[in-house]
């Protein structure tokens, strides 16, 4: 039994500590359902199952997932779970979503990848025994918990940095896809706004209405990214003479935001006279040998495809997370395609990154761009994750 893709929604994204510092990603998560389940045409009581994926949870409350589906109106009687996997959580929720529909448990389940970066809680990493003397030094879970390297206990980004060098990935390629992804961003916002519900801040002098993202920088280029300073200059495996070549601008903007897919089974779309945009056809999950990013999206690309019986020549849409622009850039080198197909109207880079949220993004831009396309076109959407993994899906638009 096939999962086919009838409805998809995401909230603005929206920079860290900005528009949505003070929004819980339970609610971005619910305004995200309930958005894609009406675009589906699904009332919140036909869901069958719900899976989230979040990766910061300090201090959200008990299953994420389970209160954002509450939020958008679906009943107490469905379940929920919430899935993290770092950075591949939200692509991760849609597999789970596909899966439960192959296998005949479900026929409508909602995945949805939901993250609030700027409510990511301090904490005392201490024993509950308490601290009988001294001063106590606060662990910012939004920098443990979501952007180091567990193994290496170093930043994601000093951690790519290491392998780009011998991965022979210069600043130069990397400032040029940078740049790359706000052009394409400037140029798409009609599309992008095709896939946004806009969202209601309260505030105390009333609701302010979000409906943009605000992550673009129309006038970037790569000269002027050229000038930004290293981010993790010296570290080890960093360019020659020690220089860096990862920067704050040719890596992706820490932010608040959430995207969600409906999926149902083929079959109960057909007797619906749904109108799907894609099948979902394959996905896969890989890890290793080492902690890096930058092969993960490809490496997960070409075992989805594989598993369908396809190829990446046939590919004519590409979504890959820019969680750097060193992991688009090998991934897109790996897998052998041209870069215009890849993250055709923009990336993470110029979008941002709420990294609970990104994998659900890619996937649902994806079933949109090949929609568009036209029935038969193939697509893949592929996301690194700390810790050295990838996922990807491949869908087939009908």
């Amino acid at each position: 039994m096939s999962a086919v893709v009838v409805g998809y929604a995401r909230t603005p994204f929206v920079k860290f500590a900005g528009r949505f510092a003070e929004v819980p990603a339970t609610a971005l998560g619910a305004h995200a359902i309930a958005a894609a389940l009406e675009r589906a045409g699904v009332a919140p009581g036909e869901v069958d199952q719900v899976v989230g994926g979040q990766v910061l949870q300090g201090g959200a409350g008990q299953n994420p997932a389970r209160q954002s589906a509450a939020g958008a109106g679906i009943p107490l009687d469905v379940p929920a779970i919430t899935l993290n996997a770092v950075c591949l959580s939200g692509t991760e929720a849609v597999v789970q979503a596909a899966r439960l529909i192959a296998s005949g448990e479900a026929q409508i389940v909602v995945a949805v990848g939901q993250e609030s970066m700027s409510l990511a809680p301090h904490a005392w990493p201490g024993s509950r025994a308490g601290r009988r003397y001294g001063s106590i030094e606060l662990l910012d879970t939004l920098e443990h918990d979501g952007l180091t390297d567990a193994f290496e206990k170093r930043s994601m980004g000093a951690s790519t940095e290491s392998f780009n060098a011998p991965l022979g990935l210069t600043r130069e390629e990397q400032d040029a896809w940078a740049a790359a992804s706000h052009t394409r961003l400037a140029g798409s916002l009609e599309f992008q706004a095709g896939e946004i519900a806009a969202f209601e801040v309260p505030g105390r002098r009333g609701p302010t209405v979000v409906s943009d993202d605000d992550g673009l920088r129309a006038d970037t280029t790569p000269e002027s990214l050229g000038a930004l300073r290293p981010a993790f200059g010296g570290s080890g495996g960093a360019g020659a003479g020690g220089a860096g070549t990862i920067t704050a601008g040719n890596s992706s903007q820490i932010t608040d935001g959430a995207a969600a897919i409906v999926l149902m089974s083929e079959e109960l779309a057909a007797a619906r006279a749904a109108h799907p945009l894609t099948r979902v056809l394959a996905h896969a999950f890989v890890a290793g040998p080492d902690v890096s990013l930058h092969a993960q999206p490809a490496n997960a690309i070409t075992a989805a495809l594989a598993k369908a019986g396809r190829s990446t020549g046939e590919l004519a849409a590409v979504e890959i997370n820019e969680a750097f622009a060193a992991v688009a850039v090998h991934s897109t080198r790996a897998l052998g395609v041209d870069d215009a197909i890849v993250n055709a109207h923009g990336g993470a880079i110029a979008l941002g990154h709420p990294i609970g949220a990104s994998g659900t993004r890619i996937v649902g831009t994806l079933a949109r761009r090949l929609a568009a396309a036209g029935p038969g076109a193939l697509g893949a959407a592929g996301i690194c994750g700390g810790g050295g993994q990838g996922s990807a899906v491949v869908l087939e638009a009908l």
